[in-house]
């Protein structure tokens, strides 16, 4: 037996695919897989054109055993096999794919799908082997041949007794190392999960020994076991059978077993597309937010499948941030893959995928919420924030993809509904869309600040969230209608003649105001009557970018920002409280300055915001009721 010298680049590139091609070392089991699945494609589709070729397709089969006491992990399949020239070709010479070449010379115009490209996967058994044995023969020669090889050193090829067709790899498995454990390629469960997990979907059969042990009969405590062998793989996807012939238990069971759910999805997406880009997908939306979905710790992306073979167990570039929630896989074969078949490169298809599955979702939503809203507003109550998210992420610049998928309370509908539902429903010559903030609906209900926007017979939006606010000033608008918080300024509701009289009023009162301004020594932009009010007395109101409840939001962050809205004093100028203070103003001072540090700090309890001096506020309300 002469042994053979690699090439010198093909040693170079046998080193750096060892020690950095490969981010992940079990990878080596589907590299070796797919590749008996190749010698099976190539002579399957040999067996419909030549009579010689007499195998049945239900006979072919990958065969995968272990043995631990001479750290061997065998993958067999009985496929075309290789002769001695394919064997120095294919093996001996780095990236010479055999598959790319059949692909090439005998699919011309066929829907012949090979997984191989590179011809390189193979030599990722040296990450896990220190010497790899190759027993083949072919279904042209009536030879067999045994390539040796212990990676850069070089390999041999030399005759060999096989009986049957195919191709037998054998793996010496390296010694365990500090920081690698390789006996755990030598384990049944451990090839078993890799191979769910990659190779699932492989065509043919993939078949391992499997010892299973029970309890002997009329014993306690005595077992025997046996061995079977068993099919491990699923073979056909679920994606690729005829959606008309699939039971919605089996979208559910493959969803609980894959996606580790104990609930059922709240919507199934399961779409075929052919043309410019094929894909096929199945999409699944949870009912309800996993524990770590709103961490850090969250990673987004779909599986990523080529031919049934999973080459990317998250793939972030199929989905939008805003949609990280939808779980599920794509399986194409117009990708172009790297050479190591682990990441993408920068692919026009792989954009045309993401942007069709994009619309498909938001489609499959807005249906959702239209003819299914019970089940719509349960998704939205687990995924709303991140929808609202994606409105002011990005500067808004996808704010108009997701404005008809936002749900907020209604004041007079007593529930959920959409902007569209809102402006629908809007009174005549109504130029704003009035919104109120704050921490829950009872409490917004209750805030002195929707009496007025109420009682003129206006809907307002409830807004609950911590992120509300900040997408109403991404949209802006609706339908060219403005966004307006109800406790801001001035509102514009109050006819002609009621603005002259308020207006009048507070000129009336002016040096009063800005004694009260002076005592809240500039805590308030500025002290003023207003009609906004019915039955509260009193009332803070905001101007500029900054709200009350933003002011809340940005300020409870951990970071050192602080904010302050600037605000205005509203009070009641029909509220008995009116004329009390104007009384003390003339005549007690000192009293006068007590009701408008309450007042204020009255004004700031409503709003759910602190008080400076808590203890000076409690003494001023006691010495007011003990009076």
């Amino acid at each position: 037996m002469k042994k053979k010298q690699f090439k010198a680049e093909s040693k170079k590139l046998l080193d750096m695919m060892i020690h950095s091609i490969y981010s992940n070392k079990e990878i080596f089991l589907r590299e070796l897989i797919s590749n008996a699945s190749d010698a099976i494609d190539k002579l399957y589709y040999r067996s419909l054109t030549d009579k010689k070729v007499k195998i049945e397709k239900e006979d072919f089969k990958i065969m995968i055993s272990m043995d631990k006491e001479k750290r061997q992990l065998t993958i067999e399949d009985n496929g075309c096999g290789m002769t001695e020239q394919e064997l120095e070709t294919n093996l001996g010479t780095i990236a010479e794919s055999g598959s790319l070449a059949f692909k090439e010379q005998q699919a011309k115009g066929k829907d012949v799908d090979i997984i191989g490209q590179f011809g390189v996967g193979f030599y990722s058994a040296f990450m896990v082997s220190d010497k790899v044995t190759v027993e083949s023969k072919s279904i042209d020669s009536e030879k067999a041949y045994r390539w040796t090889s212990s990676g850069a050193d070089g390999y041999a090829i030399e005759e060999c007794e096989k009986e049957e067709v195919g191709t037998k790899i054998i793996l010496h498995i390296k010694e365990d190392e500090e920081e690698e454990n390789y006996s755990d390629f030598l384990e049944n469960y451990r090839i078993q999960a890799i191979i769910r997990k990659y190779s699932d979907y492989i065509r043919y059969p993939i078949q391992m020994e499997v010892e299973h042990r029970h309890k002997k009969e009329g014993t306690e405590n005595e077992y025997e076991s046996h061995i079977e062998t068993e099919t491990i793989n699923s073979q056909i996807p679920l994606w690729k059978r005829n959606k008309k012939e699939i039971k919605e238990e089996e979208y559910h069971q493959f969803y609980h077993d894959k996606y580790m759910d104990y609930e059922d999805p709240i919507r199934v997406i399961h779409t075929s597309v052919e043309g410019q880009c094929s894909y096929q997908a199945l999409l699944y939306i949870p009912s309800h937010a996993s524990y770590d979905y709103y961490s850090k710790e969250y990673e987004k992306g779909l599986n990523l499948y080529t031919s049934g073979v999973m080459i990317m167990e998250k793939c972030g570039d199929l989905l939008p941030d805003y949609f990280s929630f939808v779980k599920g896989l794509v399986d194409t074969t117009d990708l172009s893959l790297n050479i190591s078949r682990e990441m993408l490169q920068q692919d026009r298809h792989l954009q045309i995928i993401a942007k069709n599955i994009e619309k498909k979702i938001k489609s499959e939503l807005e249906d959702m919420m239209e003819n299914d809203r019970e089940k719509y507003e349960k998704f939205f109550q687990a995924f709303g924030m991140q929808l609202k998210f994606g409105i002011y992420n990005n500067f808004g610049m996808d704010k108009e993809k997701l404005q008809d998928l936002i749900l907020f309370y209604s004041s007079t509908e007593k529930k959920m509904t959409s902007f569209k539902e809102y402006v629908s429903r809007m009174k005549e010559k109504q130029e704003k869309i009035y919104y109120a903030c704050g921490e829950s609906v009872a409490k917004i209900d209750l805030l002195p600040q929707v009496e007025q926007v109420k009682e003129k017979g206006y809907e307002i939006l409830y807004l609950t969230d911590y992120v509300d606010e900040f997408v109403m000033q991404a949209l802006m608008t609706y339908d060219g209608k403005q966004f307006l918080n109800v406790a801001t300024g001035d509102l514009e509701l109050d006819s002609e003649e009621e603005k002259e009289e308020l207006k009048k009023e507070n000129e009336k009162n002016k040096k009063m105001f800005e004694e009260m301004e002076k005592i809240l020594d500039k805590e308030v932009e500025s002290v003023r009557f207003t009609n906004r009010l019915k039955n509260h007395p009193i009332c803070l109101t905001s101007s500029g970018n900054i709200s009350l409840e933003m002011e809340k939001v940005i300020n409870a962050m951990p970071t050192d920002e602080k904010v302050k809205a600037k605000t205005a004093m509203e009070i009641n100028s029909h509220h008995p409280i009116a004329e009390k203070l104007k009384k003390l103003y003339k005549n007690d001072k000192e009293t006068f300055d007590h009701y408008t540090k309450v007042l204020y700090a009255q004004a700031r309890l409503i709003e759910g915001l602190p008080i400076e001096n808590p203890t000076e506020i409690s003494n001023l309300i006691c010495d007011a009721l003990s009076k």
